[in-house]
C-alpha cells in the first residue's frame, strides 16, 4: 500500500496530465480530429482511474455522449436561449445546456 502522502501527489500529477492532454487536443484538431478525440479519451481514463473531476473549462470541450473534442463552429453549434447556453455536438446531435451567469459588477 502506498504511503498516505503519495495519494495527493498522484492526483496533482493526474490534473496536470489532463490539462496537457486538452492542450494537445486543441493543437491536433486542425491536423486530425481523431487525435483530439483520442486525447479526450485518455484524459477521461486518467480522471476515472484517479477518481478526480475534470475541470469545468475542460468538461465543456468534449461531448459527453460520443466523447468527441468539440470546437465551436467546426463540429459544435452554440446557441443562447432563455438564459442558457445550448451546445450541440454535430457528430452525434447531443445537446448540453449550461446556465448563463452574469459577472457581478463591483460598485
Amino acid at each position: 500500500m502506498p504511503p498516505k502522502n503519495a495519494q495527493p501527489q498522484a492526483k496533482r500529477i493526474a490534473r496536470e496530465r489532463i490539462a496537457v492532454l486538452f492542450r494537445q487536443a486543441e493543437r491536433f484538431y486542425r491536423e486530425n480530429p481523431a487525435w483530439s478525440s483520442r486525447c479526450v479519451e485518455l484524459a477521461r481514463k486518467i480522471a476515472m482511474r484517479q477518481r478526480i473531476r475534470i475541470e469545468r473549462e475542460f468538461r465543456r470541450r468534449f461531448c459527453h455522449q460520443c466523447h468527441t473534442y468539440l470546437v465551436p463552429g467546426a463540429n459544435m453549434r452554440v446557441r443562447v436561449y432563455r438564459g442558457k447556453v445550448i451546445a450541440t455536438c454535430l457528430a452525434c446531435g447531443f445537446q448540453t445546456r449550461y446556465v448563463l451567469r452574469r459577472k457581478h459588477e463591483r460598485g
